[in-house]
């Protein structure tokens, strides 16, 4: 991880500027961020640990706990949420017996909401790792829960 953080610093103006693009190396790899990473990015870009810590929890995206291998979120913007996503997110939820911001027991699957994905014509919509489900409903959430699944078998 530290080369690959190390390989972006000649690509941005000051060392300082890498601090996100690390936070996502760190995270691809371990599907968070953990507290004990946050020195080790500031030694490698000479910045404080508080400054690298500032930046990750501005982003709701960075957890410190392992996230399952696909993380889906939910739509609550305010059109998603006049067209459903609330109570797909609750099928959703029930159907993968993981409450919202929580990952299945067998940590394939963390269910999250999301303010928004800028899918408003498509609402309600989610995004589950690199793919995007669009005009969801609740009599979706068998199928919905499947391809996640498969997804997560996948890694995908």
């Amino acid at each position: 991880m530290r080369a690959e953080i190390e390989a972006f610093i000649p690509k941005y103006p000051t060392k300082q500027a890498v601090t996100l693009p690390a936070l996502h190396v760190v995270n691809e790899h371990l599907r968070c961020v953990p507290m004990a990473a946050i020195p080790e990015i500031a030694e490698i870009l000479d910045l404080a640990p508080a400054q690298v810590h500032d930046t990750m929890s501005f982003y709701g995206f960075f957890k410190q706990t392992p996230c399952g291998k696909v993380r889906a979120w939910v739509c609550r913007s305010i059109s998603c949420a006049l067209r459903g996503g609330e109570e797909v997110l609750e099928a959703l939820s029930d159907k993968l017996e993981v409450p919202p911001g929580e990952t299945t027991t067998d940590g394939r699957i963390t269910l999250e909401f999301g303010e928004c994905l800028g899918l408003c014509d498509h609402a309600p919509s989610m995004l589950a790792g690199t793919k995007v489900y669009k005009n969801m409903s609740v009599e979706q959430v068998d199928e919905i829960a499947a391809l996640l699944r498969k997804q997560a078998d996948s890694g995908e």
